[in-house]
């Protein structure tokens, strides 16, 4: 590539540095995992991390914005997989540039700022840009003459170029309500060269026609309407702009590539693939989809556990394993049958790190998560693929094309080969895959819920209601017009007028005494639920007495709109009482202790474990915390005991906690650690631990402790798996850590007492009881099989002859399954050639069944797996194993006698067929 052609890190940095120069806030891209939002699988747009703004519930100190926000497109609307790898444009994870205006200018200057940008800056051929806008092609919503107007003022456009489209190409909704407008677009003429129509008789290339010739670079959307239903809008108070180039695609046209492939971002990456194959460039080039989609799949696989989505069995996780396991079957194909994907992930993480700096703070993360995913899934592809060509080979012999649903969710169950996958391999044989019928088959192990959404429910539908109220209120003087003062931090009590109360999304005056209600003050010291971290809860008082609320829970559903939600409980509060309102003190503290013994948990996880050892979600609550991360293996109770140990280390260390506000970027530059899914301000809250040589440093807006030493101590209480690459682990403090500490003892107490010894003594008394119980055991168990040996000599006389087949049916008394087929195996023993054994007992009250045949009956249609299964039947159960030996059980033992009998004429009537 000509070195005087631009980077792609150069583009970014033009873009971002171009909408600052005009007053827009440079935005770190959130993450991939929608902060706060579970109507999304990932972060799919640059808007994802605005949504709340355009929908009212909160506000940026900002008006002005600009981005390069990661996103993935694999699920639901968005879902590019297919694509990927077999042309030159699709991604699964990509860029995306965006300006935005939140309120402040609007289309004159989103226009004139693009035309800028393209022509002047990129200096791109004015004669070559197309622009697009809004005719409504049914009439009801006014076409878009404002944004036609400003495109045609642009200095060197040509007129003639500016054309109106409808609803599908030039109006943007965000669901079915809520914010939307028309859009403009920007497309650029390639030349008839990239035309993929051209031998097709009539085709006509054209602007949002069917080629590859125009090529729509930016969307500018210009929000100016709250639909209200299907044929209702109306406008917003604000207007706001948000725009959206890919990036990748405009890397393309400015390095002059006729592939986003052969960009900076992306060739590095099939260059370092082609180095492991030893191919040459003619070979890559004749397999050209194998190496897009290793690019592709390696760089989505970094940037997804960067952001601590690590490979496992369902939703966000799943898609991790399924594009590292994609990925390595590609691989396949030309050549790579080890696991390679790492070494291509080394380049993405040099290539992005200055820009991505998390890439390079979980380097080791990504690299040893990618590899031992490869690892697992190399030990069972093998089979994985020979099993799907039979069942592929079986559907095409019965000419049939659909690959049914259930066998495609065994393949995953049994081998871990992905639906996508088996979808791939389908396709390649010109065959499909029930993909309805694998989803309903993996009912309980199926992707979570959302990853069949674009938006989902958006929330903040009743939003208009609270902002009306927020703006009377401060047009009344009786509000501060940034809204309810809010700080959970410095104090536990506030006192203020009622300004408003609501009762289910309505303003009302006034309640009576149990109703439900939210209560509406002018500042509050109630903690939010954010973070992990639970809602406070406590009282509202009337001042004079003559009422009160309890506080059960605190919601935000307006930008500067703070609510308690609560219940009456004595008394008729109205609005303009004058109240006090007070946490719960106890409860706080217990929260507080928790929360800071979590920051603490964290910290020794990754100094034990690893740094790979991140947060993957918390709860933290009065009773307990609950604290899951990233770890693949269990935790051995050596491992448990040695974090414990540190966690309460550090509290007896009484280390103060340091809590400082800091610029966002600067506490991540200090190395804060950022939990991926949570959503941060341009000034956040640090929280450092360890004085001088601070072992913990995270940003958090949740409550704690001012020294580690009044959490008192914490106990690890239980340790397990969430899924699959994400641990658990769960803790008390304070106040609930005494009382387990009190209850151990007294139970301690208890058990040595009923064995009259000392509590010290515990230990070695048990284990000596242990291997008296063990020894026990041996001999009852000894006892037990000589009584069944007996009792199977005395009944094995009874074996009768059936047609040429010794037959021996017996119920044996408490005899095990062990026991049974131990039995089984001496009758063919003692009978080699035509003999047949079913032997039954009761255990606990459930039937078990036994069955064995000898070899040289199977060539005769008798099979010890369908014998089971047809004694099981009456039984309510059911059974497998082998065709010579078979194992059943079922719920109903009054039955098993009655099922015994028809053995003789089953296996009659096998014979005569």
């Amino acid at each position: 590539m000509p070195s005087t052609k631009p980077t792609g890190n150069e583009i970014r940095k033009t873009f971002l540095e171009f909408f600052e120069e005009h007053g827009h806030t440079i935005v770190p891209s959130a993450s991939l995992v929608p902060g706060g939002d579970q109507t999304l699988l990932f972060t799919n747009a640059g808007m994802v991390q605005f949504k709340d703004v355009f929908l009212g519930t909160d506000s940026r100190s900002y008006t002005r914005a600009v981005d390069s926000q990661k996103c993935m497109r694999v699920a639901g609307k968005h879902n590019d997989l297919e694509d990927v790898g077999r042309d030159n444009i699709h991604h699964t994870f990509f860029e995306m540039l965006g300006n935005w205006s939140f309120g402040d200018y609007y289309k004159k200057e989103a226009i004139e700022w693009a035309w800028q940008l393209l022509t002047d800056v990129w200096k791109l051929p004015k004669s070559d840009l197309w622009t697009t806008v809004f005719r409504d092609d049914r009439g009801d919503i006014p076409q878009d003459d404002e944004a036609a107007d400003a495109w045609r003022q642009q200095p060197g456009i040509d007129p003639s170029h500016v054309l109106y489209f409808g609803r599908k190409d030039n109006f943007w909704e965000m669901a079915e309500t809520g914010p939307c407008g028309p859009c403009s677009e920007i497309h650029i003429d390639r030349g008839i060269q990239y035309c993929d129509k051209q031998s097709i008789t009539g085709h006509i290339c054209k602007v949002n026609g069917d080629c590859l010739r125009f090529l729509e670079l930016w969307n500018l959307v210009f929000i100016q309407y709250n639909r209200l239903s299907p044929d209702k809008l109306e406008p917003l108070p604000a207007m706001h702009v948000d725009t959206g180039m890919g990036f990748e695609r405009i890397v393309s046209i400015l390095q002059d590539v006729d592939s986003n492939y052969r960009t900076d971002l992306l060739w590095p990456l099939i260059l370092a693939t082609q180095g492991l194959t030893g191919n040459t460039d003619e070979q890559r080039e004749a397999n050209m989809t194998p190496y897009r989609v290793i690019a592709d799949h390696a760089r989505a696989a970094a940037f997804l556990i960067a952001d601590g989505v690590v490979p496992g069995n369902l939703g966000r996780n799943y898609i991790t394993r399924m594009i590292i396991r994609r990925a390595y079957r590609f691989g396949g194909k030309i050549g790579l049958d080890e696991p390679f994907l790492s070494r291509v992930a080394v380049v993405v993480i040099n290539h992005y790190s200055d820009f991505y700096p998390e890439l390079k703070r979980n380097r080791n993360s990504i690299l040893i998560s990618i590899t031992r995913e490869e690892e697992q899934f190399q030990r069972t592809l093998d089979r994985a693929t020979a099993q799907l060509d039979f069942l592929l080979n079986e559907i095409t012999s019965a000419n049939q094309i659909i690959l049914s649903g259930s066998l495609a969710a065994d393949l995953y169950t049994t081998f871990g080969m992905p639906l996508e996958i088996t979808r791939d391999i389908a396709k390649e044989r010109g065959l499909d895959v029930d993909e309805a019928g694998f989803n309903q088959s993996m009912e309980d192990h199926r992707i979570a819920s959302g990853a069949g959404k674009a938006m989902g429910e958006l929330g903040g539908e009743d939003v208009e209601n609270y902002r009306l109220v927020l703006r009377t209120l401060v047009d009344q003087g009786t509000l501060s017009p940034d809204g309810v003062q809010y700080d959970p931090y410095t104090r536990l009590e506030v006192s203020g007028r009622v300004l408003a109360l609501f009762q289910n999304g309505i303003s009302i005056e006034n309640i009576s005494p149990g109703a439900e209600i939210e209560v509406i003050l002018p500042e509050t010291c109630f903690y939010i639920e954010s973070g992990g971290q639970v809602s406070d809860t406590g009282l509202i008082n009337a001042i004079d007495g003559s009422w009160a609320v309890e506080v059960l829970e605190m919601r935000k559903p307006a930008a500067g709109v703070i609510v308690h939600i609560g219940k009456v409980v004595f008394g008729y509060p109205k609005v303009g009482d004058e109240s006090i309102a007070t946490v719960d003190h106890q409860r706080r503290r217990d929260i507080m202790r928790n929360h800071t013994a979590t920051h603490l948990l964290h910290a020794e996880l990754r100094r034990f474990l690893g740094e790979h050892a991140r947060q993957a979600g918390s709860l933290v609550a009065p009773d307990r915390l609950r604290f899951d991360f990233t770890h693949s293996d269990a935790v051995t109770r050596e491992q448990l005991s040695m974090i414990e140990t540190g966690v309460n280390q550090h509290i007896l260390g009484d280390f103060p906690l340091k809590i400082i506000n800091k610029p966002l970027q600067q506490a991540i530059s200090e190395g804060a650690m950022a939990l991926f899914g949570e959503k941060y301000s341009d000034t956040v809250r640090t929280i450092t631990i360890g004085g001088d040589h601070p072992f913990s440093y995270e940003l958090c807006g949740g409550t704690h402790v001012g020294e580690a030493g009044d959490i008192g101590i914490c106990l690890i209480i239980s340790e397990g798996s969430v899924a699959a690459g994400i641990r658990r682990i769960e803790a008390v403090t304070g106040r609930k850590a005494y009382e387990l500490i009190k209850n151990r003892f007294a139970q301690s107490e208890q058990a040595a007492s009923l064995l009259g010894i000392s509590p010290e003594n515990l230990p070695e008394k048990i284990t000596n009881l242990l291997d008296e119980v063990i020894t026990l055991q041996k001999q009852v168990a000894s006892l037990r099989q000589n009584q069944v040996s007996g009792e199977y000599q005395q009944k094995v006389q009874e074996a009768n002859l059936v047609n040429d087949v010794n037959v021996f049916i017996a119920r044996l008394k408490e005899a095990n399954a062990d026991s049974l087929r131990l039995m089984a195996d001496r009758y063919r023993q003692q009978n080699p050639s035509k003999s047949i054994a079913v032997l039954a007992s009761v255990n606990d009250g459930k039937p078990i069944v036994i069955a064995a045949i000898t070899e040289d009956l199977l060539s005769r249609g008798l099979n010890a797996i369908e014998l089971v299964k047809f004694v099981a039947t009456p039984l309510g159960g059911g059974g497998g194993g082998r065709p010579v030996l078979a194992q059943a059980g079922g719920r109903d033992a009054s039955r098993l006698d009655d099922a015994l009998k028809g053995v003789e004429a089953w296996i009659r009537d096998k014979l005569i067929s």
